[in-house]
């Protein structure tokens, strides 16, 4: 197995495989709507909108954790991690830990205050591997999102 490095352009159609299969993971198999094209362009256009680490195993990309900046208003820079995704099969094999580990070293060479991510309340391997490794899973939070559909209707609805 070897280490987590950047991904690259080319890694972008093994990348969306593994965003689907934790789509359904997560039972939301029709939720995917980035494209190839999306992540082609957004992560390695001029302005890139993203980092992705990927970790292979016999040269299949067998994970991913891929992040973007943030800004608090507490805090200054922090670096939000959208998903940490290891494939089913490779599961239990200490990659989550080095992707989580590139990640907390990109985020300190980059001076930020803070790594924040979101997990399932009922994923508990998820929850129990973060809390391992000194997170803080705060349950007392509520992810609160507008979707596509609800953006429009906002905007139609103001006055």
């Amino acid at each position: 197995m070897s280490q987590p490095r950047l991904a690259t352009k080319q890694d972008m159609p093994r990348v969306l495989e593994l965003i689907q299969e934790l789509a359904t993971f997560e039972k939301e198999p029709d939720a995917v709507e980035v494209t190839l094209q999306d992540l082609e362009n957004d992560g390695f256009g001029t302005i890139p909108k993203f980092t992705c680490f990927v970790l292979e195993n016999d040269a299949i990309i067998e994970g991913i954790a891929l992040v973007y900046p943030r800004y608090s208003t507490w805090k200054g820079q922090v670096l939000h991690l959208e998903d940490l995704i290891v494939s089913k099969a490779s599961r239990g094999k200490g990659l989550g830990t080095q992707l989580l580990d590139a990640v907390v070293k990109h985020a300190q060479s980059l001076g930020v205050k803070r790594v924040s991510w979101e997990v399932l309340d009922w994923n508990e391997p998820a929850i129990d591997f973060y809390e391992s490794k000194g997170a803080n899973v705060m349950r007392d939070w509520n992810v609160v999102q507008l979707n596509e559909k609800a953006i429009a209707s906002y905007i139609n609805n103001i006055k």
